[in-house]
């Protein structure tokens, strides 16, 4: 049982990686006012590595089957994240939270495998759709209602602007 030995350096490795994969989409989600923050996102991604690197242990046990733990942790992290949509109005709001959520066991799964380097790579990824996604929204609506910033090569000049210039 060397993975949950606290005495040796693979047990801290996977923790430090836990807390800061959940703490990077952490961090996004709470400058954002989002509801799953960085508390939150480091005990999703922290539970969710314990449980399945637990499960990978199972495989030194016969008839030990460590893919039904990543089955039922997927399972309650989806109760989990659908705890955080709510209807309002005929909208629906907190679906994002919920995908971040799902994202956050995906992560503590793979760091619980044993895959870190690509666990923080997931991390910057979900940050990077997160925050770039929402960039892109900004500036199509911006543009559907015709806002455009000056710098844009494309901008269309209304009759009333070349008459104020002339």
């Amino acid at each position: 049982m060397p993975v949950f030995d606290p005495f040796t350096p693979i047990f801290w490795q996977r923790i430090f990686v836990a807390l800061l994969c959940g703490g990077i989409i952490g961090l996004e989600r709470q400058l954002r006012g989002k509801p799953a923050g960085i508390r939150t996102s480091i005990l999703i991604c922290l539970g969710t590595e314990v449980f399945v690197a637990l499960g990978a242990l199972l495989t030194t046990e016969p008839g030990g089957d460590p893919s039904r733990v990543v089955g039922q942790v997927v399972t309650g992290i989806g109760f989990l994240g659908a705890g955080v949509i709510m209807a309002k109005e005929g909208l629906l709001q907190g679906v994002t939270s919920a995908a971040v959520i799902w994202m956050l066991a995906a992560i503590g799964a793979v760091i619980g495998l044993g895959y870190e380097h690509g666990a923080v790579v997931l991390a910057v990824l979900t940050v990077g759709v997160l925050t770039g996604v929402e960039l892109l929204e900004t500036s199509f609506t911006m543009l559907r209602e015709g806002i455009h910033p000056p710098h844009l090569p494309f901008k269309r000049r209304r009759k009333d602007d070349e008459s104020d210039q002339q």
